[in-house]
């Protein structure tokens, strides 16, 4: 039997040089995404809102642009295997798709069928797993283990983080200081990957994570400054995890300020707050930022805040129920 292949290692630091490289191997739909200060919210909130939309592009989300530097960094042609509740899977399709490397992607039942659909259209070969003892994850390590693939784990990975982190580059292009970045906290890789360019270059500006209150894993992880597994029921699967990555945890240990929380009602109330005043579709993961402002405005009073939106994948059944 050919034996797992993984790229789960040890941490690793990450590296703003490498995420000025990053930035040249990123597809121009991907890069230089709309920012723009965002008036009708700063005027409903009190705050200076600017947003960052990272919903205009071939997968609707920022996953691409990590995907994009790790698979342009692979030696060989492996066969790529991964779990994903979707963004990551059509970023890592996308890249896949690039090179021509086969790709298999592992999704827990029930999915989001827009996704499922939109990775198989870009070439993925999407696999579901019912939820009877083996979860998404498990299944892509077993199926590394038994036919050799490359384990491709989103959050483990350095060259993900540091392909996420050049949308810190162009939010620096911003005119005006910043005094907050919001972005939604999931696996870790966005907002270390952000902190990373931030903190090198605009080490006073506050670099917050917002956690979905269902799922507190990564949150409990950073406090902890060790990986704290919990149990995740939220509708934002996008930010969902039970158990965090070792690299993950000791780079947002060195790198976030805080982290927040914020509840299904209030990423259902940003979906349709980003809808009305900005006309965006946002995913509940997407609109994650919003909702933290909205949900403890008085924190951010006054203050120049920038607003990562990052990914509209939204079924026809969930716009109707939630839009």
């Amino acid at each position: 039997m050919p034996s797992e292949t993984s790229r789960e290692t040890h941490p690793q630091s990450l590296s703003v040089e490498r995420i000025a490289r990053a930035y040249a191997t990123i597809d121009p739909p991907f890069r230089d995404t709309p920012q723009f200060d965002a008036t009708v919210l700063g005027e409903r909130f009190g705050c200076h809102a600017v947003v960052k939309v990272e919903t205009l592009n071939p997968i609707r989300s920022f996953k691409a642009r990590g995907a994009q530097f790790f698979v342009s960094e692979l030696a060989g042609r492996p066969h790529l295997v991964c779990s994903s509740s979707g963004n990551f899977g059509q970023g890592m399709a996308y890249a896949a798709g690039q090179r021509g490397l086969p790709l298999t992607v592992f999704m827990n039942a029930p999915a989001n069928p827009l996704k499922a659909e939109r990775m198989r259209a870009l070439g993925a070969d999407v696999r579901m797993v019912a939820s009877d003892g083996e979860d998404g994850h498990a299944a892509a390590r077993r199926f590394a283990a038994e036919h050799g693939a490359l384990l491709v784990v989103d959050g483990n990975e350095p060259a993900i983080a540091e392909g996420a982190g050049t949308i810190a580059l162009e939010l620096l292009r911003w005119p005006k200081p910043f005094d907050v970045i919001l972005s939604p906290l999931g696996d870790g890789a966005l907002l270390s990957g952000i902190s990373c360019w931030f903190k090198t270059h605009s080490p006073d500006v506050r670099m917050i994570g917002v956690c979905a209150a269902g799922s507190p894993a990564m949150e409990r992880s950073w406090r902890a400054g060790r990986i704290v597994s919990a149990p995740a029921q939220t509708i934002a699967e996008g930010i969902s995890i039970e158990t965090a990555c070792a690299a993950a945890v000791a780079n947002l240990t060195a790198l976030a300020d805080d982290v927040i929380f914020v509840d299904d009602a209030a990423l259902i109330a940003a979906m349709r707050l980003a809808h009305h005043d900005l006309g965006l579709v946002l995913e509940p993961s997407g609109a994650a930022a919003l909702a933290a402002l909205a949900v403890h405005v008085e924190q951010f009073r006054g203050r120049r805040i920038g607003l990562l939106l990052t990914g509209g994948n939204v079924a026809p059944e969930q716009m109707e129920q939630w839009l």
